[in-house]
C-alpha cells in the first residue's frame, strides 16, 4: 500500500491550545496516524513583525490571512505582551497527543527567534537553542526525543551537524523529494532525512487561481499517481483551525487514492538505511514560501 505521513508542526501557543485537540479528533476519525512536532519555549510570535517589512513577507501575509488565522493576542505575544511558555503551560495538552498513540518531536524552542536568527546563527546559540528544546521535552515526556523538525524548514550547518550529535533517530528539517543522508560542506551528516514532498496550503493558496474551495483538489491531483511515499506537513494553526475542513477533504480523498495515512516514524521503519543515497544540501527558496529553506540539493558522489 502506498504510504503518506502526515507531519504536523505547531509553532505557537493558540495552536497547541486549540488546534491540536482539533487534530487529534479529525485524525481519530480517519483513522490516520501523524507525527506531531512542538514548539516548547516561549511564544514570542510578535516578534516575526520585523518581517513585515520584507516585500517578499509582505505578500505571503496578504494571501493567508496572518490575523485571521493567528489571531491578533498571538501577534502581540513577545512584543506588547510576554511570550506565554507553552511547554509549561500546555504539557498535559503535549502527553495527551502521545498518550493517543501519535508520534511527538520536537519543532524547536523559539519558532520565532528561530527563523530570526537561524540564517547566521553559530554553534554556540544552535546548541543552546537544540538544548533547550531537548530538555524541556525530557521533562515533558520523559524521554529523549527521536525526532527533529526545523521551524519553517530553516537550518544551517551547526544545527544538521547537531542532529547527528544530539542523537536523533532521523530528522524531517527540510523539503525534497525521498528520504536521504545529507551532506553539507563535504561533511557527511549521519542522521537520515526525511523532507516534506508537498507544499503547504499556505504556500498553494492565493497563487495561480487556487483558494480555500479548490486548493484541495489541486493537493489530491499531485498525489494522485503518485508511487513513492510522500510526507505532507500541515500547521495546528491552520489545517487544526480555520482550514480543518479542508484537512477533512484531503484525508478522505488520500484514502480514496489508496494511501495508507501514517506517521513519519513509519517510513523511517521501512528505510533501508544502509542504501540510503548522499545529497547534498541546499539553501534556497521555494515557491509561496520566505527566506531561504533547507532543500535536498543533487546527489552527492564524494
Amino acid at each position: 500500500m502506498k504510504r503518506l505521513a502526515l507531519k504536523i508542526d505547531v509553532d505557537t501557543y493558540r495552536g497547541t491550545l486549540r488546534g491540536v485537540p482539533a487534530l487529534v479528533e479529525v485524525l481519530r476519525k480517519h483513522q490516520a496516524q501523524a507525527t506531531f512536532l512542538f514548539s516548547l519555549g516561549p511564544d514570542r510570535t510578535g516578534r516575526a513583525i520585523k518581517r513585515a517589512f520584507r516585500p517578499s513577507f509582505t505578500k505571503k501575509a496578504k494571501r493567508t490571512s496572518i490575523i485571521e488565522h493567528y489571531g491578533l493576542l498571538t501577534l502581540m505575544y513577545g512584543t506588547l505582551l510576554p511570550g506565554p511558555d507553552i511547554g509549561k503551560r500546555c504539557a498535559e495538552i503535549l502527553r495527551g497527543v502521545r498518550d493517543a498513540g501519535f508520534e511527538v518531536g520536537i519543532h524547536c524552542w523559539d519558532h520565532a527567534g528561530w527563523q530570526e536568527v537561524i540564517a547566521t546563527a553559530d554553534n554556540a546559540w544552535v546548541e543552546a537553542e537544540m538544548g533547550k528544546a531537548c530538555q524541556r521535552f525530557e521533562e515533558i515526556f520523559g524521554e529523549k526525543p527521536r525526532v527533529h523538525g526545523a521551524a519553517d524548514w530553516q537550518m544551517n550547518r551547526h544545527a544538521l551537524r547537531l542532529t547527528q550529535r544530539i542523537g536523533f533517530t532521523y530528522s524531517c528539517d527540510g523539503r525534497g523529494d525521498f528520504p536521504f543522508i545529507p551532506v553539507i560542506d563535504g561533511e557527511i551528516v549521519a542522521c537520515p532525512q526525511l523532507p516534506a514532498t508537498l507544499p503547504t496550503l499556505d504556500e498553494l493558496i492565493g497563487l495561480d487561481g487556487l483558494t480555500a474551495d479548490n486548493v484541495a483538489e489541486h493537493l489530491l491531483q499531485l498525489t494522485a499517481s503518485a508511487s513513492t511515499d510522500q510526507i505532507f506537513t500541515l500547521h495546528a494553526e491552520l489545517e487544526g483551525m480555520k482550514r480543518i475542513a479542508i484537512l477533512d477533504q484531503l484525508l478522505a480523498g488520500w484514502k480514496a487514492q489508496g494511501f495508507e495515512l501514517v506517521a513519519t516514524r513509519d517510513i523511517h521503519a521501512a528505510l533501508e538505511l544502509k542504501n540510503l543515497p548522499r545529497h547534498e544540501v541546499v539553501f534556497t527558496e521555494v515557491p509561496g514560501r520566505f527566506g531561504k529553506l533547507f532543500v535536498q540539493g543533487p546527489e552527492f558522489l564524494g
